[in-house]
This record gives C-alpha cells, sequence and structure tokens, in this order.
C-alpha cells in the first residue's frame, strides 16, 4: 500500500511538474518574442529619429529659402524707389539752377519781364522726398506664429474594436474606432498578414504586411481572400494630411478552413496532377493501354469532407497499391478528414468529357471507380456521346434534374455522415447522401478527357450553412429530408433568379405541409 500511495504522489509530482514546465516553456516563447520586438522597435526609433530630423531641417530650409527670395525681392524695391526719386529730384535741381541763371539776367528787365521769367513758372515743391517707411516690412504678426512654431500634430493610435470584426465566406471585417474623436484625419491605413501563430504578431518569421491605404471610414472588409492559414493579424493606423500616427495593438483573428490538395502519388498514370490541378493526358501511362472504353466513364462517385479541427495530411498507407490503373481514372486529395465540417470547390474544364467529384474511403481498390463501391460516394458528369448527371454510390445512380454547374462546392459534416453538392454559384442544393462513416475519408476525383480546377481555402458559405441548419432541425426520414432540402433549395433557386408571385409562394408553402412532413 505505501508503494501505490508513494507511486501516486509521485505521479502527481510528475504532472504538475510537467504543466510547470509547459508554462515555462510557453513563458520563455512569450518573452523571447517580446525582446524581438524591443530590440526592433529600438532600431525603429534610431531608423524613424534620424528621418524626422532630415524632415524638420528640409523644413526649415524651405522656410529659409522662403524668407531669402522675399528678402531680396523688397530690396530690389527699395533700390528700384531709391533710383527712380533720386532722377526725379535730380532733374529739379537742373532745372532749378537753370532757372535761377536766368532769374540774374533777367534783374534789369525785371519790371517788363517779371511774369515771363522761368523762375516764376517753377513749383517750388520737390517731387520726391525723402521718406523711405511705406517700404518697411512690419512683422509683428508673423512673429508670434512663427514663435509658436511646434512639431506635427500626429493623431493617436485607433482602438480595433474585437467584437465589431467578423470572419464570413472567406471575407473578414475590421472595425476600429479613435480613442478621442480627431477631427483632423484624413484617412486610415489598414494593414493584415497571414500566420500560423496565435497571439500577438512574431517580429521573426512571418510574411510581409500587406498595406490597405487611404481607407476613409473606421471599417473595411477584405474580400475574396484564401485561408491557407490559420489565424490573421491585423492593425491599423490614422493618418492627418501631415503625418501618419501609431499602429493600433494589433489583433489576431481565425480563419481556419480546409485547406488540400491533390495526392500525386495516387493518381492514375494518365491524370497530370499539379497541386490545384489535374488534366487528363492521354500519353501518361508508358506501356499501359491508353485506349478509352465508353463504359470507363460512366462510374464516378463522390466524397463529404468534415470539420475543419481533425484532418491528417497524405502521405499515408495505402496498402500494397500504389496508383490507380485500369479505367480508374482517380486521384484522391492530401488530406484525410475524421471530424468536423469542410467545404471545397471544382471547377472542370469547358470541354471535359467525363468527370466525378466526391468522397472515399482510403482503401478503395486500385481498379474500382468512384460511386461504383460502397466505400465512395460521389456526383458523376458525362458530357461524352450521352449527357447525364447523377449521384452515385455503390455501383447505383440517381439521375439529378438540375443541370450541371460551372462549379460544384462539396460539404462534408463528418460527424453527422452528411455529404451534400451545390452549385458553387448560387449554392442551389444538388443532392445529398446520408452516410455513417466508419474510418477517415478524403476528397476523391475522377476525370476523362478534361481538367480539372480545385479551390480550397475556404469556409462554409453562409447560405449553405443556413441550408445545413434548417435540414439538421427537421424530422423524419432521410431520404424526405433530402428531397425536401432539395425542393426548399430550388424554390430558394428560383426566387433569386426568377420573378415569383406571393399566390405561388403560399402555394409551394402548402405542398410542403401535405407532403413533406
Amino acid at each position: 500500500m505505501n508503494l501505490i500511495h508513494l507511486d501516486s504522489q509521485q505521479f502527481i509530482f510528475y504532472d504538475a511538474l510537467q504543466r510547470i514546465i509547459a508554462t515555462l516553456a510557453n513563458k520563455n516563447e512569450e518573452l523571447q518574442n517580446f525582446i524581438e520586438t524591443l530590440n526592433h522597435t529600438l532600431g525603429r526609433v534610431q531608423v524613424n529619429s534620424t528621418q524626422v530630423v532630415s524632415d524638420l531641417e528640409e523644413e526649415f530650409d524651405t522656410l529659409y529659402s522662403i524668407l531669402d527670395e522675399m528678402k531680396e525681392s523688397m530690396t530690389n524695391t527699395i533700390k528700384q524707389d531709391t533710383v527712380r526719386k533720386s532722377h526725379e529730384l535730380q532733374n529739379q535741381l537742373t532745372q532749378s539752377t537753370s532757372a535761377l541763371e536766368s532769374a540774374e539776367e533777367l534783374l534789369e528787365f525785371a519790371n517788363n519781364a517779371v511774369t515771363m521769367a522761368p523762375a516764376f513758372r517753377l513749383t517750388l515743391k520737390p517731387k520726391a522726398t525723402d521718406n523711405m517707411t511705406h517700404l518697411m516690412v512690419d512683422f509683428s504678426q508673423e512673429r508670434p506664429l512663427l514663435q509658436g512654431l511646434k512639431f506635427l500634430p500626429v493623431p493617436r493610435a485607433p482602438e480595433i474594436v474585437l467584437g465589431d470584426c467578423l470572419v464570413i465566406d472567406n471575407e473578414v471585417t475590421v472595425a476600429w474606432r479613435m480613442p478621442a474623436e480627431d477631427s483632423k484625419i484624413d484617412h486610415y491605413i489598414l494593414e493584415y498578414r497571414k500566420t500560423s501563430h496565435e497571439g500577438l504578431p512574431r517580429v521573426k518569421d512571418e510574411q510581409c504586411w500587406e498595406v490597405v491605404d487611404d481607407v476613409k471610414s473606421t471599417e473595411h472588409t477584405l474580400q475574396g481572400l484564401r485561408f491557407d492559414t490559420k489565424f490573421m493579424n491585423f492593425r491599423v493606423r490614422a493618418c492627418n494630411r501631415a503625418a501618419a500616427g501609431d499602429y493600433s495593438d494589433p489583433v489576431t483573428l481565425e480563419t481556419r478552413a480546409f485547406n488540400f490538395g491533390f495526392d500525386s502519388t495516387s493518381s492514375h498514370l494518365n491524370l497530370k496532377v499539379e497541386d490545384r490541378s489535374v488534366e487528363w493526358d492521354p500519353q501518361g501511362g508508358k506501356g499501359v493501354d491508353s485506349k478509352v472504353k465508353g463504359k470507363e466513364n460512366k462510374g464516378r462517385s463522390g466524397t463529404p469532407s468534415p470539420k475543419r479541427t481533425s484532418v491528417t495530411r497524405s502521405p499515408a498507407p495505402r496498402g500494397a497499391r500504389d496508383r490507380f490503373t485500369g479505367e480508374s481514372y482517380t486521384v484522391l486529395g492530401d488530406t484525410s478528414m475524421e471530424s468536423g465540417q469542410h467545404y471545397w470547390e471544382v471547377k472542370p474544364q469547358k470541354d471535359c468529357k467525363s468527370y466525378s467529384v466526391g468522397l472515399a474511403y482510403r482503401n478503395l481498390g486500385k481498379f474500382e471507380q468512384l460511386g461504383k463501391t460502397n466505400t465512395s460516394w460521389c456526383i458523376h458528369v458525362n458530357n461524352w456521346l450521352q449527357n447525364s448527371f447523377a449521384a452515385k454510390h455503390n455501383n447505383k445512380a440517381k439521375n439529378l434534374d438540375v443541370a450541371a454547374p460551372d462549379s460544384i462546392g462539396v460539404y462534408c459534416d463528418f460527424d453527422r455522415g452528411q455529404l451534400s453538392f451545390y452549385n458553387a454559384e448560387n449554392k442551389q442544393l444538388l443532392h445529398t447522401f446520408k452516410v455513417k462513416f466508419t474510418q477517415p475519408v478524403v476528397p476523391a476525383f475522377m476525370v476523362w478527357c478534361g481538367g480539372l480546377t480545385l479551390s480550397t481555402g475556404l469556409q462554409i458559405p453562409s447560405a449553405v450553412r443556413s441550408l445545413q441548419k434548417t435540414e439538421n432541425g427537421l424530422g423524419g426520414s432521410n431520404s424526405s429530408i433530402s428531397h425536401l432540402m432539395t425542393q426548399v433549395s430550388n424554390i430558394h433557386f428560383k426566387l433569386i433568379n426568377y420573378p415569383v408571385s406571393l399566390h405561388s409562394i403560399s402555394n409551394v408553402r402548402f405542398r410542403f405541409n401535405c407532403n413533406d412532413e
């Protein structure tokens, strides 16, 4: 008993010690990151102070230049006025001297020529004065302005409002506010970067900040993002017409999504595989009969994708099989799913003759075609000889009464056992499989005479989430739910694309209540 008690105490001690060590390791990492931040900031202070001094000298040099130009201009004006006055006074002096000489000669004739003498015709008032005060400069108003010259007013750092930030449909909306009202703010600069680290941004080993300039409001939405990292960092700064302020405290938003590529090690020899695309290559298999039979295009299946949390990257063991062969023109995804909800999209080439999109277990046989086994699920499009669009599983096909879309969205809820296919453009539901998955699944694809392009890093669209919530909240059998959801999606599609009367909507609701309880 003493030994057992001692072992239990040791276990508790070791467990506590491991937690302490883990806490210290995390704290050590935080301190290292903080020290790097301080060193980086210190270096930037030196660089920025040098730049500010240089800018200050440039501004004062500009002011000195303006004052020198004004001084030179005013000096020239004074010199020109001096020359003008001297010239006029000199002319008057010459005329006065001449008049005086004439007056002396005519004294003897004073009684007869007084009124005729030049001396009596002259104006005895100078045409110019010695007063130059009208050219003086008064800086009494400008002097206090120059003496009150201060550094430029810099806006304060904004505050990002985390509760108002939104991540949805591969868009990120960032909202912020100023700590105090500032009417002189002209615009904002928003910066962001992707990261795999949660918490404060790290100085080293990070991607460069992307810049969105000239944001006029205190909110901005980034659209069309691909979420290929788990998080994104954001920061913002305010700018007036003179200077940019400090950055806000950065925030980190979660941007998880399902990311995977094609697993080239699993592809058929006649498939040319890149990370996000696959194309049928009739010359790809040397020594392999590349003759294509019509029946090889009839069986392709689709697979569901699980939630974002539990995924496993390939390469994973796949028995003794190296590649798909024969008429199974198949390639699998390089990431397996064993829980959660996932979404991705596939776009075929316009001239693609035949393709399938879906899910499969990894033990899918090398000669087996998607949808023809009980370990694969898919929707299959055939544009060769006779057009068809069908959902396939376990060698059974169900024709779909809609046109094949230009792009297909695949949604998988692994835990609920649900695989749904959508028109990726308008989110119209195409088909839903109800499955109880017994092992991890991988995305699976078949293509013949054409190619497929893969889009991953996508969040589950809000329209798809809404439809899934509606379906999961309904009772009844799986078949009736699937049938009802297809009708709901089709009605949603028609309401968006075609005008419909209130009377027709009422009729649709009545039919649901009567037939699809």
